[in-house]
């Protein structure tokens, strides 16, 4: 692959009136190679997916969105994909029918993080929300072959000061995925209550602990009330989810 750097001085010459031919002499690339990037790339997509990578931009150490990208990294490590073998990297995020409001909020933080393109593909009881991108690898590093609950998730070094600055976005990604927010009903010495409860599903370990973790930094009490089942549901944690998580919609 080539540099951002070249690719963009090829863009300039050839927006500048150069020919096609011209400007594949001037950056000594091959023709087809230039013409690809003069015709079949128009700017917001150039612009998207080689300039908007904050880990491969010189003096960048953060992404431009923090909170977006901690809500879409909780997505991924709930209901996500990343496809590293095609030509291009492809982000897939699965999410339910029943809540459209969910996937028109993974649209969003995935334009936020990175994509220039994002595409909706319908399955049976599900939309794929998908995005190409060749970086999309070095924005979520937790990729890798096989199931996530069989391999480590562990979060790099430059992730965890972002989830730091912002568990609850990274919570609301992790719930609206695999958890949610139900009327719990219990009945004690013959009378029934119904309290507001989240839960939180996933069979990875790794990714439970940073559920966990990211609950204590925001003073949230949590209780595993199954081995791959997290439960809060005291009234004080419950009010401070639902301002940084709230129910799907």
């Amino acid at each position: 692959m080539h540099p951002p750097e070249i690719r963009a001085r090829a863009r300039q010459f050839f927006l500048a009136g150069s020919t096609v031919a011209d400007t594949a002499r001037a950056v000594g690339l091959p023709y087809l190679t230039v013409w690809h990037w003069c015709n079949d790339r128009p700017e917001a997509k150039f612009q998207g997916t080689q300039h908007r990578c904050f880990r491969c931009r010189e003096g960048v150490d953060s992404p431009t969105n923090p909170e977006a990208y901690a809500y879409l990294l909780g997505l991924y490590l709930g209901d996500g994909h990343l496809v590293t073998t095609a030509r291009v990297p492809v982000l897939r995020i699965y999410c339910s029918n029943a809540w459209p409001g969910l996937i028109e909020a993974c649209d969003v933080a995935m334009r936020a993080v990175l994509a220039s393109k994002v595409q909706r593909v319908q399955k049976q009881g599900c939309v794929g929300v998908q995005s190409y991108g060749t970086h999309w690898p070095c924005l979520l590093p937790q990729h890798g072959p096989g199931k996530k609950h069989e391999r480590p998730i562990v979060l790099a070094d430059w992730q965890r000061p972002i989830l730091e600055r912002h568990p609850g976005d990274f919570l609301r990604g992790l719930f609206h995925s695999d958890g949610c927010r139900i009327a719990n009903r219990v009945t004690v010495r013959g009378k029934a209550y119904v309290y507001p409860r989240y839960m939180f599903v996933n069979e990875s370990a790794d990714i439970m602990r940073l559920c966990q973790w990211s609950l204590d930094l925001l003073g949230v009490a949590w209780r595993m009330n199954r081995r791959n089942s997290l439960s809060v549901a005291r009234r004080d944690a419950v009010a401070t989810l639902d301002r940084h998580v709230g129910p799907k919609s």
